[in-house]
């Protein structure tokens, strides 16, 4: 396919080190400086991103609450105008046709921000679904930019230019139309980081004003852009999944640890047999958390093993280009018992980690593993996800605590010094 580009593309030509095609065919900026500074820039000040990538699903009309009730595994009836709610949205065999954010303005309009791999997909799948429902749906994505302003100062840099919305009022999850200068927009305490943040929906023809503007405004807070490399990091570190190889329709959302968020309390929803029965039955394999003893990350469907014996003796190597070096003193075992589905170097938890699929009875936390690595065994331990801020004190950030969170660093690294053979 070509590739596509959002509104921002030529800022991102100007500026990124490289751009790469990504979800969606779009062209996503890598990054601007150092994938590693900009992740702890999020973590210490503030990062802002282009996310123009995300899917805009308009719904409207008498039928929209019963759609969006029926296509969602989380309820909807409960959400009041200006809050959001994270959902997936299943097919009949419970596999995830995409995650999704769904916004309630009134009782007959709704939006759903679809991820940007499935987004055309996830468009057809609302409007075939709404047909006979009287509900009227709209594929707004080309009229909608979505600049996110992310980090710990975040809040205090967005009030010196947001007009028209209580910043230090609006609560995580919740939304409200505003305005920077002569721009209006709706801005949405959300983000992908696991950092207090806002997502700016802005109309598509104003985003390359907003971004200079938020550039120059930014500079006393120490703002910085950031690219794919930097989302990824942040995004691993926090265990949130992305569509593709964490998330597809060959999972359900039990299998990916996000099945408190499906509501069997509702009547109907599409998958909801299905699901009944994976939850009934149970599961053969989940996507768990691994920290690695490798100074490189792994690549997506790595294999890995169950660890079968300890070498006795380790044989040095005389060739190639390890020689000198010994050969592994773990042996994997004969039968795989899972893949990795995404891995980075996590600067704020100074380890390298991933997350894999493992089968269930290898999946416990502090469990010895091994990943194959460019064709070497890795050791690895099964964590408990998240890595970072397990307690999402972070997202939940009050006003008061905006000077306090200015710390040098993030907080002491849980699996700075993890080890296979012993603990942090």
């Amino acid at each position: 396919m070509p590739e596509r580009r959002t509104p921002l593309y030529d800022y991102h030509l100007r500026s990124a080190r490289e751009l790469v095609k990504g979800g969606g065919d779009y062209m996503f900026p890598t990054s601007y400086t150092s994938p590693v500074e900009e992740h702890l820039n999020v973590r210490r000040n503030v990062g802002m991103q282009d996310l123009s990538t995300m899917g805009e699903i308009d719904i409207k009309g008498p039928g929209a609450e019963r759609l969006v009730r029926r296509l969602l595994v989380n309820e909807v009836l409960d959400l009041e105008p200006g809050q959001l709610r994270y959902s997936t949205m299943c097919n009949e065999r419970g596999g995830i046709v995409d995650d999704v954010t769904v916004y309630k303005f009134t009782d007959e309009h709704f939006m759903i921000v679809a991820s940007s791999g499935p987004r055309l997909k996830s468009y057809r799948w609302v409007a075939e679904h709404a047909e006979g429902r009287s509900a009227y749906v709209t594929d707004v994505t080309a009229a909608v930019a979505l600049p996110v302003v992310q980090g710990p100062r975040s809040r205090k840099l967005l009030k010196t230019v947001v007009e028209d919305v209580d910043l230090d009022a609006l609560r995580f999850f919740r939304f409200a139309p505003g305005r920077i200068g002569e721009i209006e927009l709706i801005i949405s305490r959300s983000g992908y980081t696991g950092e207090l943040g806002y997502e700016l929906y802005t109309p598509a023809d104003q985003a390359q004003v907003l971004w200079e503007h938020l550039l120059r405004a930014g500079r006393e807070f120490n703002l910085m852009p950031y690219g794919v490399a930097a989302m990824q990091s942040l995004r691993i570190e926090k265990s949130l999944p992305l569509y593709g190889s964490d998330i597809n329709e060959d999972y359900t959302p039990f299998h990916a640890g996000l099945g408190r968020w499906v509501r069997f309390d509702k009547p109907d929803f599409v998958g909801r047999e299905a699901l009944l029965r994976v939850q009934g039955e149970g599961l053969e394999k989940r996507w768990t958390g691994l920290v690695l003893e490798s100074e490189v990350p792994a690549a997506v469907g790595d294999a890995v093993y169950s660890i079968a014996d300890v070498a006795s003796f380790r044989e040095k190597m005389y060739s190639g280009s390890e020689a000198g070096e010994y050969k592994d003193d773990l042996l994997p075992g004969e039968r795989r018992v899972g893949h990795v589905t995404c891995s980075a170097q996590g600067p704020s938890v100074g380890a390298v980690v991933a997350m894999a699929y493992v089968e269930t009875a290898h999946s416990w936390p502090g469990n010895n593993l091994l990943v194959e690595i460019n064709g070497r065994p890795i050791p690895a331990r099964v964590a408990q996800p998240p890595f970072f801020d397990p307690e999402m004190a972070r997202v939940r950030a009050k006003p008061q605590d905006d000077d306090r969170r200015l710390e040098p660093s993030p907080e002491p690294a849980p699996y700075a010094n993890a080890s296979v053979n012993g603990s942090a």
